[in-house]
């Protein structure tokens, strides 16, 4: 164990990741206030930036550590799980309008398998800070609550107004109202269930967080274990407080202890292409748009060394019949996205299937593609024959890291409800 040697860790030692831009130009990520093999961690919500969503440097912390309230509450030493959201004013202006620029960051301060936690906000004028704490938004007892108040993660409604998506394990994922003069609860409840798993499980769902897609509601969710097993699902709904369903119709609020792993659609779970890093337990992930375009990061481990964590940032990508999907390989920048020479679809690709009721790493494997047409990388919904299923997909090009060149890749759903994600493969 050592002292931290924050210039060398780049996107390594992020934990709960989101991503906002600031008026500078630079991308900001927030993340949980956590690292491996150190002595001592820096506490207050960790910051880095960014020039191009790919090389990271650490900025240190938003706070000076755990704000007063929310430390004597909980007996935390450290933040988890920051969201951070450029807020309207209250007369309702758009974000980035005329009115000076607020930011909010909600972080959760908590210890671990404890329901006495509380979600608290502060104030800046700029992501790059001062940070001012406002104190606790909502807090719960071990003893009193079932819902548990941490990973606090804001979306706005179709008429601007916010609300605030939070829980893990115990109680379920809830979604509570926010007033958008204060930031806080609108009205003193939990708020509304949307999400939540059987006890055969130990309710393990936390890490929410929803986006707003054509018209409709998206719920990203990590379940499993942080450790070794998250994978993230997605449920969609007409409305914030659900009810949300997986492609299958099934119902997030109510899975069935014989459904318990097999509701909420899988769309990223852990992979190892031939000759790269095997990578475990993805998730507690963000979205963020860089303008249509829709980005997830999240933290993943490594499946040689799985103390070892870091961010990455994946495209998402939307199947013709609206489901997201995303890309198996990291993102490595805008120019890295388009083939120099357009390419057959059809071929040998190398493929994971993402079944839902397997937590484990997933090998891919060499698989034959069918499809009509060629491809630059320029994002497209196609059909797919993919070892035999028929897949809902999209094809989009993506750095292989292995390869160490941009290739074609997709991500689709089959009539299973499975997603698959492939990347084509790379001949001599």
């Amino acid at each position: 164990m050592h002292e931290p040697d924050t210039d060398s860790w780049g996107a390594r030692n992020a934990h709960d990741p989101t991503i906002v831009r600031g008026d500078d130009g630079l991308w900001y990520m927030f993340s949980t206030d956590a690292a491996a093999g150190v002595d001592s961690i820096p506490a207050g919500a960790h910051v880095r930036t960014s020039p191009d969503l790919v090389e990271w440097t650490f900025r240190g912390t938003a706070l000076p550590g755990v704000p007063a309230p929310a430390a004597e509450w909980s007996g935390a030493v450290g933040l988890w799980a920051p969201e951070v959201v450029r807020w309207p004013d209250a007369a309702g202006a758009p974000h980035g309008g005329d009115a000076e620029p607020r930011w909010h960051m909600y972080y959760s301060a908590s210890t671990f398998g404890s329901r006495t936690s509380a979600i608290g906000l502060a104030t800046a004028s700029d992501p790059a800070g001062p940070w001012t704490d406002r104190g606790i938004v909502i807090a719960t007892r071990h003893d009193r609550d079932e819902v548990n108040a941490i990973d606090a993660a804001v979306v706005f409604d179709r008429a601007g107004s916010p609300w605030m998506i939070y829980g893990s394990f115990f109680g379920g994922i809830h979604a509570v109202e926010l007033s958008l003069a204060t930031g806080k609860r609108l009205r003193e409840e939990q708020g509304t269930l949307i999400a939540r798993r059987p006890r055969s499980v130990d309710g393990a769902i936390e890490g929410a967080y929803v986006v707003e897609h054509d018209g409709r509601y998206f719920l990203f969710v990590s379940y499993d274990s942080l450790a070794d097993s998250y994978s993230v699902r997605v449920g969609v709904s007409d409305a914030i407080t659900g009810p949300y369903v997986d492609q299958r119709g099934r119902e997030m609020t109510s899975p069935s202890e014989e459904e318990a792993h097999a509701t909420g659609t899988k769309v990223l779970g852990g992979l190892r292409f031939p000759g790269g890093v095997g990578l475990i337990a993805p998730g507690h992930n963000s979205i963020f748009r860089v303008g249509d375009d829709m980005f997830m990061v999240h933290h993943v481990r490594l499946a040689d060394a799985p103390a070892q964590h870091e961010a990455q940032v994946r495209r998402v990508h939307w199947t013709a019949s609206g489901w997201p999907v995303v890309s198996p390989h990291p993102y490595a920048g805008a120019d890295t996205e388009r083939m120099p020479v357009a390419e057959p679809v059809a071929g040998e690709w190398d493929a994971v299937r993402f079944a839902p009721e397997v937590s484990t790493l997933v090998d891919a494997r060499r698989v034959e593609v069918t499809a009509d047409g060629m491809s630059d990388g320029t994002p497209a919904a196609r059909v797919l024959v993919v070892g035999g299923a028929i897949l809902d997909a999209v094809v989009f090009g993506a750095w292989d890291p292995v390869a160490g060149r941009t290739v074609l890749a997709f991500s689709g759903i089959d009539a299973d409800g499975v997603v698959w994600s492939g990347s084509k493969a790379v001949t001599a």
